[in-house]
């Protein structure tokens, strides 16, 4: 069991050092135990999540700067600094910044389950399908986007 610790973990810093690069954005991890886990996400311009599940979290989204277009269950939104998007778990979904500029928000999803071990295993992966392939044994599943 990991509990939550207590303290401050600055702008500048992850917690326990931790920083990942996945599909061309940065997740600086802030926060991390068994209920929940929080990271901050710099997506630049063209940079995006595909759309898929999470069938055990929810998962939630905030915008600090630029624009999110928002995939939710089948429906385009757009997402604006200060929007929060609630993601509950079993519902599809995907992000992408095609905003011309940078954007970042802060993540964080409860419980955590075993969100954290995929990021560190695709941290830095280049394959696609080897991406979707460990997801899918984390209980993140992707989906195919409705044309």
């Amino acid at each position: 069991m990991t509990n939550m610790t207590i303290g401050i973990t600055g702008a500048d810093q992850a917690y326990d050092g931790v920083v990942w690069h996945l599909l061309g954005q940065t997740y600086t991890l802030k926060q991390h135990s068994e209920a929940s886990m929080t990271w901050h996400a710099v997506f630049p311009h063209g940079t995006f999540v595909p759309p898929h599940v999470h069938h055990e979290q929810d998962e939630f989204l905030y915008v600090l700067s630029g624009r999110y277009d928002v995939w939710l269950d089948g429906k385009e939104s757009v997402a604006k600094p200060g929007d929060l998007v609630r993601l509950p778990k079993g519902v599809p979904h995907g992000f992408a910044n095609n905003s011309g500029g940078t954007s970042t928000s802060i993540f964080w999803v409860t419980p955590t389950k075993d969100l954290k071990t995929l990021f560190d295993r695709i941290n830095n992966m280049k394959d696609p399908e080897q991406m979707v392939r460990i997801a899918s044994e984390t209980q993140v599943n992707f989906v195919p986007r409705p044309a």
